[in-house]
C-alpha cells in the first residue's frame, strides 16, 4: 500500500511582507484613547475619594510603625551596622530594577521585626534580605523579584538556600502577615499629582528620603511627615516655588531641621545611585547647595578677633609629674600614648556581609602601661639632693 507525502502549503509559515494595515492602525488608535479614558476615570474617581484613602493611609501608618525603644535594647545588633546592611539592600534594590517604594515597605518591615524579636549579629543580613524578598513579592513585578540563589550569590554564600526560606517565613509570622505600609513614595505620589511631572524635584525628595532611613532619629517618624519635609527640602534645594498645603505643627518642624543637619555626608553608594544621568544627578545638585551655603555662611560669619599672646608659665619637673592630663575626646595623647577609641566587639559588617575569621576585638582596649619617664628620675634625683623624703 502506497503512502502519499502530504503537500506542504505554500503560504504556510510564511512571513508577510506587508506593513501594517489601516484596520491595525485604527484599532492601535482606539487601544490609546481607551487607556487615556481610563486614567481620566481613574483620577476623576481618586480626586473623589482622595480625603477617605488619606485617612486610610494614615490609619494604618500609626499601626505599622516601628518601635525605636525596642530596637535599642539589642544585645548584639547596634546602631552603628544600619548603614552597612542599607547600603547593601540599595545596591540589591538597585539591580533588581525594582520599585521606590519596594527599598521604603523593606527597611519598614526590617525594623519592625527587629522592634519585636532578637536578631544576633550573623543573621541580620539575612533578615535584610528576607525583608527585600518579602516587599518585592507583596509589591513588584513578579520577573524582577529576586531568587534565593541570586540573593545567596550576593550574600557569598554566607547562609544556606533553606534559612532564607526558614527567615521569609518566620518575618511574616511575626508581623502577623501585616505587610502592608504606606510608605513615604505613596505619599510623595499623592503630593506630587499636581506638580505636572516635575521628575527632578521628585528625584530629589526620595534621595533626602534614603538619606533619612540611614539615622536612627528617623526610625518612628511617620512615612507622611517624611514626605512632606523632603518635598519641601527638594523644592528650597532645586530653587522650585514654595506650595503651601497647609499649616505646620511643631513635630513637623523639628523634623524639617533635624533632616536639613544630616544632608552633609550621605552614603557613597546612595550618591553614585542618584548621580545618574537618570535620576537627573540630583546628588549632585545638592552636593553643590550645600557648597554655596557654607560659603554664604562663611561670608556672613564675622571676623575672629586675635586672641592676645601671653608668655607661658614655667612648668617645674614636679608639677609635670603630678598634673593631671584632662581627657578631651577620643584620641587625645596622654603623656605620649594616643587613647584608642572604643571599637565594636566581635565580627565586623562590611558593606552589609559579615566576614568570618575575624579575631575577636575587645570593646574597650586596654590602654598600654607607660614606661617610666625621664621626668619621674629627675624627680628622684632632685628629692635625693635635697633630702625630701
Amino acid at each position: 500500500m502506497a503512502y502519499h507525502q502530504p503537500q506542504p502549503c505554500s503560504t504556510y509559515f510564511v512571513e508577510s511582507q506587508d506593513g501594517p494595515t489601516a484596520k491595525d492602525y485604527a484599532k492601535f488608535i482606539a487601544r490609546q484613547r481607551q487607556k487615556l479614558l481610563a486614567n481620566e476615570l481613574s483620577r476623576q474617581a481618586c480626586d473623589d475619594y482622595m480625603e477617605d484613602i488619606l485617612k486610610h493611609l494614615r490609619r494604618m501608618e500609626d499601626e505599622t510603625l516601628p518601635d525605636v525603644a525596642s530596637i535599642d535594647i539589642q544585645e548584639e545588633i547596634q546602631w552603628f551596622m544600619r548603614p552597612y546592611l542599607l547600603d547593601f539592600l540599595i545596591e540589591a534594590h538597585a539591580f533588581f530594577q525594582l520599585l521606590p517604594e519596594t527599598l521604603f515597605l523593606a527597611v519598614n518591615l526590617l525594623d519592625r521585626y527587629c522592634s519585636r524579636r532578637v536578631v544576633y549579629k550573623r543573621h541580620y543580613q539575612l533578615v535584610g534580605c528576607a525583608s527585600l524578598l518579602i516587599a518585592a513579592k507583596y509589591g513588584d513585578k513578579k520577573e524582577r523579584v529576586p531568587t534565593i540563589k541570586e540573593l545567596k550569590s550576593m550574600c557569598c554564600a554566607l547562609y544556606d538556600e533553606d534559612m532564607f526560606t526558614q527567615m521569609e517565613w518566620h518575618v511574616l509570622t511575626t508581623l502577623d502577615w501585616n505587610i502592608g505600609h504606606p510608605t513615604i513614595d505613596s505619599f510623595l505620589q499623592i503630593a506630587l499629582a499636581e506638580e505636572y511631572e516635575d521628575h527632578e524635584v521628585q528625584y530629589m525628595a526620595w534621595y533626602i528620603c534614603e538619606i533619612a532611613i540611614y539615622y536612627k532619629d528617623f526610625v518612628s517618624t511617620k512615612p507622611s511627615v517624611m514626605a512632606r519635609v523632603s518635598l519641601a527640602l527638594a523644592r528650597a534645594i532645586l530653587g522650585r516655588p514654595e506650595v503651601c498645603d497647609g499649616t505646620w505643627d511643631q513635630s513637623e518642624t523639628l523634623t524639617l531641621l533635624s533632616l536639613s543637619q544630616h544632608l552633609n555626608n550621605p552614603s557613597q553608594v546612595l550618591s553614585r545611585k542618584y548621580a545618574s544621568p537618570a535620576m537627573s544627578r540630583v546628588s549632585s545638585s545638592l552636593e553643590t547647595f550645600l557648597t554655596q551655603q557654607a560659603a554664604i555662611a562663611r561670608r556672613a560669619s564675622p571676623p575672629t578677633p586675635p586672641c592676645e599672646t601671653t608668655q607661658p608659665k614655667p612648668v617645674s619637673n614636679v608639677d609635670y609629674v603630678y598634673n593631671t592630663p584632662q581627657k578631651v575626646g577620643h584620641g587625645n595623647v596622654i603623656n605620649g600614648y594616643l587613647t584608642p577609641p572604643i571599637t565594636p566587639e566581635g565580627e565586623y559588617f562590611t558593606n552589609g556581609s559579615q566576614i568570618k575569621g575575624c579575631p575577636e576585638q575587645p570593646r574597650r582596649p586596654i590602654t598600654p602601661t607607660p614606661p617610666v619617664s625621664n621626668s619621674y628620675v629627675q624627680l628622684q634625683q632632685y628629692q635625693n639632693y635635697h633630702d625630701i623624703p
